[in-house]
């Protein structure tokens, strides 16, 4: 049932994008308080919630939140950090409500600094642990270090991780780079993009999350997940808007758009115990990065050499613990016919030709030697069809055709969709219903639709 209102409010949620364009296209997070620059403070907590997944369940979860903004609430993931290069960044991090000592640690971040708020750990020893501080319940434990790299990274509790990152301790980081960071992921062209979205790939064995609601000690050596999440959420969730009423504590979604010609680059974090084959439907992306690491041949001269040792790939093995950088491109090149459906006669034109070339409309990013070639199979007639609520009547970009009563609906610009997903058949339920799990979806808009 609870799936079938997913669905139903899924219609609602997509015809208002559509229309009121409230789809971000920027990843949503926390950028700090600034002092001097580049001094970035952010004060968190840790406490319990409570999240709703599509098959009707309602599970414990511990998490982070941000403290600074009154209405906000701690939320699965926790909040994406967004720092800058060379940023002296200081985390606060305060034990609100959760009956064991709690931490952060930052992959890839170096020499980061903690010292807990009584100057004490745990057994009262003046000590420093090694690898991160903790806080007990109330107590505040501050971490510092110097965002030296840009990338995409992840960050997690360092106490007890094989519970507290499963119950939901866990969030990213982004770097920006100091060269053109709304347009780049890194210092050199070729990380360069037009739109960008975060992957967050969790999943979740119901049953340690029940054990703990319960006040059981879990058995997370028999670890076996039910359910698995895009952004904090399970589809057809994962396509909402950001910030929806029904989902406090889940604010982030994942719905994917560009246009024709357009870069987007994906920022995929593997967060969770299991490995995640991501596939992206479409088209290849191109690998540039991994672990905040330019693929690159030259590392020191990266921002002359770029991305050199990128390769493509249709579908991302994403491992736990590790971050990937990918940019995707769409087109209509060596599609084989006209993507928009133009026909002789209609005075089209094709990069300022009404006949066939072998170019590339700079536009519309049609490829002109099929200009006016029409789709080279029979469409069958409508009676033959079983139509998705996705489907326009026509196969053409920026078309929409006639269907029948109650058919369609949730493509207003006459996109062509494309789901994203997980490439592991069991991972596309949420706990045995299907569809739902680890998906998403991209929309290559018509050119002129706006995205913001």
């Amino acid at each position: 049932m609870k799936l079938l209102r997913s669905f139903a409010a899924l219609t609602s949620a997509l015809v208002l994008s559509a229309t009121s364009l409230t789809v971000q296209a920027e990843i949503m997070g926390i950028e700090g308080t600034t002092t001097d620059g580049h001094q970035k403070t952010f004060n968190l907590e840790a406490a319990a919630a409570a999240i709703s997944t599509p098959d009707g369940d309602n599970l414990l979860i511990w998490a982070y939140g941000d403290l600074d903004n009154a209405a906000t609430e701690v939320q699965y993931p926790g909040p994406t950090i967004i720092v800058h290069e060379g940023d002296a960044v200081t985390i606060n991090l305060t034990n609100t409500d959760i009956a064991e000592p709690v931490s952060m640690v930052f992959p890839g971040m170096q020499n980061v600094a903690a010292v807990v708020s009584n100057d004490l750990n745990i057994d009262g020893s003046t000590d420093r642990v090694v690898l991160t501080e903790e806080a007990s319940i109330g107590e505040t434990v501050t971490y510092s270090f110097t965002a030296s790299k840009p990338g995409t990274y992840l960050y997690h509790s360092g106490s007890n991780p094989d519970l507290q990152v499963e119950m939901g301790l866990s969030g990213a980081l982004i770097v920006r780079p100091a060269t053109n960071p709304d347009s780049q992921a890194y210092n050199n062209a070729d990380s360069a993009y037009d739109h960008e979205y975060l992957y967050f790939l969790t999943e979740m064995d119901t049953a340690i999350h029940q054990a703990v609601d319960l006040g059981l000690q879990p058995d997370t050596s028999n670890y076996h997940a039910v359910l698995w999440f895009m952004n904090g959420r399970n589809g057809p969730d994962t396509m909402f808007d950001h910030n929806v009423a029904w989902m406090p504590h889940q604010p982030y979604g994942s719905l994917t758009r560009m246009h024709p010609g357009e870069k987007v680059l994906l920022r995929i974090i593997g967060a969770g115990h299991d490995m995640h084959p991501l596939h992206t439907h479409g088209n290849h992306f191109l690998q540039i990065a991994r672990d905040g690491q330019v693929l690159t041949s030259d590392p020191a001269n990266a921002a002359t050499v770029g991305a050199d040792l990128a390769f493509g790939d249709y579908t991302q093995q994403v491992l736990p613990g590790a971050t990937y950088d990918a940019i995707f491109e769409w087109t209509g090149r060596n599609m084989g016919w006209d993507i928009y459906g133009h026909t002789a006669g209609d005075g089209s034109l094709c990069n300022g030709q009404e006949t066939a070339s072998d170019s590339t409309d700079p536009v519309s990013f049609e490829d002109c030697r099929y200009h006016n070639a029409p789709i080279p199979v029979d469409l069958p007639e409508n009676l033959d069809l079983t139509f998705g609520g996705f489907y326009s009547g026509s196969p053409y970009l920026g078309s929409m055709e006639s269907l029948p009563p109650g058919e369609g609906g949730l493509n207003l610009n006459g996109g062509l969709f494309f789901m994203w997903h997980s490439h592991t058949e069991k991972e596309l339920v949420n706990n045995d219903i299907f569809p739902g799990g680890m998906m998403t979806m991209l929309i290559v808009e018509p050119p002129g639709v706006p995205i913001p």
